[in-house]
């Protein structure tokens, strides 16, 4: 009996050792930090939809659904709340949960975005808001903006006006989370996503004061990020739903036109991803880089990969698996050490990650000159 109890422990102990090497993280992250779970409130059913950005003082601020009686989406859940996190040392350590949108039971904001103005130095965070109760499936745009880096927050601005047709008012529709730029011109620039209809851009031309519809749908496209090319054009990295893989749309026009086509290299099974530009100032060797991180598998939520493209997005490294496993929506941002952050859903929401590692851990040592730069 002794020793089938024994065999029995060793039989577990194998089954666990196995089930966690299963998934693994990738060796060489700098910092791993698990920002928002349920067991960090007992009220809270999950966290969803991470945000990240690097304030213009160096902070980091990470944002995210606090998804209260359920884990459904705004139209189906009557009390979700944005909250943040921020941290001053690179990601080691993060200050406690603040609640920056907090409206009453029944009305709920989700989807939190950011963007940071270079110039000014505010940060606008953007949601969508619904009135679940007295309004079910209205969808509004929200704004909230700090100029003290995250330390404290407006009152909320409603965008809607500004940003949809009069008829849109019972579509499904929403301000694509995650994060929107600002262009070499200073122009603030974001995308809204209408189920039916595709992508859309919006942008403001004075720091955030008005901000204006550009009303030149991109098709096929779900949750999209946009960014600036290096001469000045305009493309979007655009999730669809089906094929099994990314949609790029550029234009040289500020939206007015777009080429559109598939890229079979980027293959995703349609889930919200992050796209943003690496600064050849940061690198010092004048280099163009862009940054894509996404679940890399055509079916499934798994996989979480970063790749880096040296001709502006039209061809992409293998890149580097951070997480094996289940994964899904993420959030890329630049430290002010140069090193990169990464944002991101793990192991069916259970978990949201802070992760940080270093450029010449993504190339695989082919960018050496970082260790130099840092002294």
């Amino acid at each position: 009996m002794k020793r089938m109890i024994t065999g029995l422990f060793v039989l577990i102990a194998f089954c666990v050792t196995a089930q966690e090497k299963k998934f693994s993280m990738a060796a060489g992250l700098n910092i791993y930090q698990d920002l928002f779970n349920k067991t960090m409130s007992d009220s809270v059913t999950c966290f969803r939809i991470p945000s990240i950005i690097t304030a213009p003082n160096g902070d980091l601020i990470a944002a995210i659904d606090e998804r209260v009686p359920s884990c459904g989406d705004l139209k189906f859940n009557p009390d979700i709340n944005i909250v943040i996190r921020r941290s001053s040392d690179g990601g080691k350590t993060w200050s406690p949960i603040e609640k920056v949108v907090n409206f009453p039971l029944g009305q709920s904001a989700s989807d939190p975005s950011m963007i940071v103005d270079q110039t000014t130095k505010e940060i606008f965070l953007f949601y969508n808001f619904m009135d679940v109760v007295q309004e079910k499936d209205v969808y509004y745009f929200h704004m909230v903006k700090s100029k003290d880096n995250g330390k404290s927050w407006s009152t909320p601005a409603d965008l809607t006006s500004q940003l949809t047709k009069p008829e849109w008012r019972y579509d499904f529709k929403f301000i694509t989370s995650g994060q929107g730029i600002q262009t070499g011109t200073g122009k603030l620039l974001h995308t809204i996503v209408h189920l039916k209809q595709g992508v859309y851009l919006f942008g403001s031309d004075d720091h955030g004061k008005t901000w204006y519809f550009i009303d030149h749908p991109i098709q096929p496209a779900d949750e999209s990020k946009v960014i600036e090319l290096s001469d000045g054009t305009w493309m979007v990295n655009a999730r669809v739903n089906t094929g099994g893989m990314r949609y790029v749309h550029t234009s040289s026009d500020e939206g007015k036109h777009w080429t559109s086509k598939a890229d079979s290299s980027l293959i995703d099974p349609g889930c919200n991803a992050s796209i943003i530009r690496y600064p050849a100032a940061m690198a010092g060797d004048g280099k163009n880089r862009l940054l894509f991180s996404n679940v890399k598998t055509k079916e499934g939520r798994s996989n979480l990969t970063v790749r880096i493209s040296y001709d502006e997005g039209k061809t992409w490294t293998a890149g580097k698996t951070v997480y094996t496993g289940p994964a899904a929506y993420s959030d890329l941002t630049i430290l002010k050490n140069g090193d990169i952050g990464l944002f991101f859903e793990k192991d069916e929401y259970k978990e949201n990650v802070f992760v940080s590692f270093s450029l010449e851990w993504l190339s695989n040592g082919r960018e050496t000159y970082k260790k130099e730069i840092r002294r």
